[in-house]
């Protein structure tokens, strides 16, 4: 199927690694450019000269903090420096671990710029960017936490939640000007910070990491894997093309079966 996606430019944000970065080269198999946002410029510098070598599209790396107004500032004149966008997908986000009771004031507003506020920031700052060219999509990257949320990370759970509301307001405001709004809400992802997590809590009973991962998925997934990110790209990259024009206001749920409401 052509996605009709040739000539597009997409900006990713959390581009320089596990699913950002999966998501980019799945926008530029399919000829679209891309801009990869990271806090690390350094990691996203090479990647992005993996992406120009491996598919020879245009690939521009912008080393931005998105939790932060003038990271989002930042991405925002990189990308006009660039030409300008078609699409843009927040995903830039990381999960949490605390309680209600002990989480500081301060834990909960860092969660709420880098998950909500970049949305909203970048929006502001790109959206008139696609007006120019006719149009074009936001896709959000949520959790499936914010609609059945983990007990150890209520933040995360809050955020994420907040995000599907403003994802939803972003579309009905948003598609007067031809641009679709859509959220994902992934569940169990094999990305490297699931890796890294499943080595250090299995090491003290042996090191069985892929072991403990199976654990994982047998307890949550009925699917009992973990979905792979270039399964979950190749769905984020589809929703943004014009190939899914009749979608919008949407949240869609790549889980395995997680999700265990209707």
């Amino acid at each position: 199927m052509d996605l009709q996606l040739t000539g597009k430019t997409a900006v990713i944000t959390g581009g320089s690694v596990g699913i950002g970065l999966g998501v980019a080269r799945a926008f530029a198999r399919e000829g679209a450019d891309v801009i990869l946002a990271a806090r690390d410029g350094a990691r996203a510098v090479g990647e992005a000269a993996r992406i120009r070598a491996d598919f020879g599209v245009r690939a521009l790396a912008v080393a931005a903090d998105v939790a932060t107004p003038e990271g989002c500032a930042a991405l925002v004149s990189a990308t006009e420096g660039f030409g300008g966008c078609d699409i843009l997908v927040n995903n830039a986000g990381t999960g949490s671990n605390e309680t209600i009771m002990d989480a500081p004031d301060d834990k909960w507003m860092d969660y709420w710029y880098l998950h909500v506020m970049a949305a909203v920031r970048l929006a502001r700052g790109l959206v008139p960017m696609m007006r120019t060219r006719g149009g074009g999509a936001i896709l959000n990257n949520a959790s499936i936490c914010a609609v059945q949320p983990l007990w150890y990370e209520p933040i995360y759970n809050v955020t994420k939640a907040a995000l599907l509301m403003l994802s939803k307001t972003m579309s009905t405001e948003f598609i007067r000007d031809n641009i679709r709004v859509n959220t994902v809400n992934p569940g169990l992802i094999l990305t490297p910070d699931w890796v890294k997590t499943a080595k250090q809590l299995s090491a003290p009973t042996g090191g069985d990491w892929e072991g403990y991962l199976q654990s994982v998925a047998d307890e949550h997934a009925p699917i009992r894997r973990f979905g792979t990110v270039e399964e979950l790209a190749d769905f984020f990259v589809f929703l943004c093309s014009p190939r899914a024009s009749y979608c919008t206001g949407a949240t869609f749920h790549v889980d395995g079966g997680m999700l265990k409401s209707v």
